[in-house]
C-alpha cells in the first residue's frame, strides 16, 4: 500500500513534530487543528526547528523551503480527504480519540488510520472506526524530529498488509520501527514509567537531591539523561497521566505516580514547558 499524502490530526507538540518529520521525509502533509491560531503556531514551530537545522548544517536553505512547501494546515477535518494515512495526535482521552476516528472513517474510508497514543488501548480506539482492521498505533517519542523510535502497534484485528505498510512508512521517515502488540504501555513505557516512578521515590527514601540522583544514574548506569531531567523533558503532567493510565490498566499501584509528582503538578511545575519542574529553566 503506497502512502503519498499524510494527514496529522492535532498539531500540538507531538503533532507538529510528527508533521515536521513527514515533510522532511518528502511526504505531502495536511495538518489539522481546531483554530487558525493553533495552525499558525504549529507552522511557526515547524519553521523554527527547520531553520535551526539549517543553522546547524543538517539542512540546506532549499531543503528547508521545500519541506515547508509540502505542509498545509486546515481547521476543517474534511480537508484530510485524499490522505493515504492519517495520524491522530490529539488529547490523551479515549472518548475524544474514538469520536475523531468515527469521523475520519467517513472522510477517509480507505486510508490507514493511526493513533499516536502512548497510554491508551489501540484496540479500544479502533473500535470506533468503521474499519478497525485499518487502524494501527504509531507511537512517536518526544521530540519526534529527534528521537528515532516509533512503536508500531498491532491489534488482533489489524490487516497484515495495513500493518506492514505502517512499518514501512515509519522506516521511510528515517525512524527505527519496533513491532509490538497492543499491551498496556507497549514496550518503552511499560519499562520506563515504573522505573522513573521508582527513581522519584528514591528521592525521599534515600534523602538524595534531584541533582545527585541524576548524577548517580548518569555516571553509575550510563544514562544519557538523568530521571528527573527526563521527566521534566516529558512534562510532569504528561508523565502523571501516563502513569495513572498504565496503573489502571495493569491494576498495579506501584506504577501509579508518586505523591511528589502529584505535588509538582498541583503547583504548576510541569517541567521545561512551564519553566520549572525538578529544575528551573530559562
Amino acid at each position: 500500500m503506497e502512502i503519498r499524502r499524510v494527514g496529522v490530526a492535532g498539531l500540538g507538540t507531538m503533532g507538529a513534530g510528527i508533521a515536521q518529520v513527514c515533510v522532511q521525509a518528502g511526504f505531502e502533509t495536511v495538518g489539522r487543528e481546531v483554530s487558525d491560531e493553533l495552525c499558525d503556531r504549529a507552522c511557526d514551530r515547524i519553521d523554527h526547528y527547520l531553520a535551526r537545522g539549517v543553522e546547524k548544517g543538517r539542512l540546506t536553505t532549499a531543503e528547508h523551503a521545500e519541506a515547508l512547501a509540502r505542509l498545509t494546515t486546515t481547521t476543517e477535518l474534511a480537508e484530510l480527504a485524499g490522505c493515504d494515512l492519517v495520524i491522530e495526535a490529539i488529547v490523551e482521552e479515549l472518548d475524544a480519540k474514538q469520536g475523531l476516528f468515527a469521523e475520519l472513517s467517513a472522510i477517509v474510508p480507505d486510508a490507514i488510520l493511526a493513533t499516536n497514543t502512548s497510554a491508551l488501548s489501540v484496540t479500544e480506539i479502533a473500535s470506533a472506526a468503521a474499519r478497525p482492521e485499518r487502524v494501527v498505533g504509531l507511537h512517536f517519542f518526544n521530540p519526534a524530529p529527534v528521537l528515532p523510535l516509533v512503536e508500531v502497534v498491532r491489534t488482533e484485528r489489524v490487516d497484515t498488509e495495513v500493518y506492514e505498510s505502517a512499518v514501512a512508512f515509519a522506516a521511510a521517515l528515517g525512524k527505527e520501527p519496533v513491532r509490538c502488540g497492543d499491551t498496556p504501555g507497549f514496550v518503552v513505557n511499560r519499562v520506563l514509567i515504573p522505573l522513573l516512578n521508582d527513581c522519584v521515590r528514591v528521592l525521599d527514601d534515600a534523602g538524595v537531591t534531584p541533582e545527585d540522583l541524576d548524577r548517580a544514574l548518569r555516571f553509575g548506569a550510563s544514562w544519557p539523561i538523568g530521571p528527573c531531567a527526563l521527566i521534566d523533558l516529558i512534562g510532569i503532567d504528561v508523565h502523571v497521566h501516563a502513569s495513572q493510565a498504565l496503573s489502571a490498566a495493569l491494576g498495579d499501584e506501584r506504577v501509579a505516580p508518586p505523591e511528589r509528582l502529584l505535588e509538582l503538578q498541583r503547583e504548576g511545575r510541569l517541567g521545561r514547558k512551564s519553566g520549572r519542574g525538578f529544575f528551573a529553566y530559562d
